[in-house]
Formats: C-alpha cells, sequence, structure tokens
C-alpha cells in the first residue's frame, strides 16, 4: 500500500506538469496568430495561461522552444481543420469545398484560430531557425493535400497547380485580413474563390 501511495504521487506531478504545459502551448498557439511572434511574451503566456511567469522554465528551455512547440501545435490545428473539409465530402468536391471553407468570413474573422501562415508568413524569415522548419514542414503539407485532390495527383502538373493554389489561399486570406474595407476583402475573395474553386 506504501509503494502504491509513494509511486502515484510522481505520476500525479507529472500529469499535472503535463496538462501546464499543454496549457502554455494551447495559450501560446492562439498568441501567435493574434499577435504575431514579436508580439507574443512568455510574460503574457504565462499570465493567460494562470502561470506564474517563473515556471516557464520548468516547461520550455527557451521562448524560441516555446514559439517553435506553439507554431507546430497552429499548423497541425489548421492542417486537421482541413483535412476535416476534405473527408466531409465526396472526393470531387474536395478542393472546392476546402477552398471555400478557407477563404470563408468565419474563418477570415478567427484570426486566433485560422491558418498560421496568414497571420505569421511576413515574420517567419526572422525567426529560430526551429520556428522556421515548423512552417517549411506544413506549407509541404498543405502543398501534398491540395495536390492530392487533384485527379492528376502524383503528376508534375498536380504538384504545381497545388503550389500555386496554396500561395493564392494564403496570399488572399492575408490581403482580406488586412483591408479595412468589407467590399474588397469579400472582393478578393470572390475573385480567388472564382479561379480556383469556380461553381
Amino acid at each position: 500500500m506504501m509503494n502504491i501511495m509513494r509511486n502515484s504521487k510522481p505520476n500525479v506531478r507529472a500529469a499535472a506538469k503535463e496538462a501546464s504545459h499543454e496549457r502554455i502551448v494551447s495559450v501560446a498557439a492562439r498568441a501567435i496568430r493574434r499577435s504575431g511572434y514579436d508580439g507574443t511574451g512568455v510574460a503574457d503566456i504565462m499570465k493567460e495561461a494562470g502561470l506564474t511567469h517563473g515556471a516557464f522554465y520548468a516547461h520550455f528551455a527557451s521562448r524560441e522552444a516555446m514559439l517553435a512547440e506553439a507554431a507546430t501545435r497552429a499548423c497541425a490545428e489548421s492542417a486537421a481543420a482541413a483535412a476535416s473539409v476534405v473527408a466531409s465530402v465526396p472526393s470531387e468536391q474536395a478542393l472546392a469545398s476546402m477552398l471555400r471553407s478557407y477563404l470563408s468570413r468565419e474563418h477570415l474573422a478567427q484570426v486566433e484560430m485560422g491558418c498560421p501562415l496568414a497571420a505569421l508568413g511576413s515574420e517567419t524569415p526572422r525567426q529560430a531557425p526551429e520556428v522556421r522548419r515548423v512552417t517549411t514542414r506544413h506549407i509541404k503539407e498543405m502543398i501534398d493535400l491540395v495536390a492530392r485532390q487533384s485527379p492528376d495527383w502524383g503528376q508534375p502538373g498536380a504538384h504545381e497547380r497545388a503550389l500555386v493554389t496554396v500561395a493564392a489561399m494564403v496570399g488572399t486570406l492575408l490581403l482580406a485580413r488586412a483591408v479595412d474595407d468589407p467590399a474588397l476583402s469579400d472582393s478578393l475573395c470572390g475573385a480567388t474563390l472564382k479561379y480556383l474553386a469556380p461553381a
């Protein structure tokens, strides 16, 4: 009985530490999309996660390590959302559905939960190598997901179209969020959809 009690304490502590770590990463993943890498400070993240600033180094070796993990989470959430859209419709409708979802007003408004590429693309070149590596991996995964929706998947043309499609998706979302004119924002999304996902 004593051994069981003794062994359970480290497990409880480990579970609590893991839960705290998850909370920090989740908060940071939203924060980087909302405020950018440069606008995301350790003190603010820890406060929003309900933890002390001093507890940070029990979870991460550096701010850059936290940003890399937050970027990984943001990219995973974005990839999961796109994959969910693709899985929910017949294969011939998958690409158009993914584009409509990505360029929807809902996604446009959900900066904290939306595509990290549109939110962070211009800042990424100035980040640590581990953050750039995460972004590169996510871009490759997005290109692959788009290419797999093509009837000629596996051919060079499908990959090239996927490159253009991903660039247009991210660029359109970035511009549509940047302007202060809702009609122009809608026009940007509408024009991209007209060319990439005609009805």
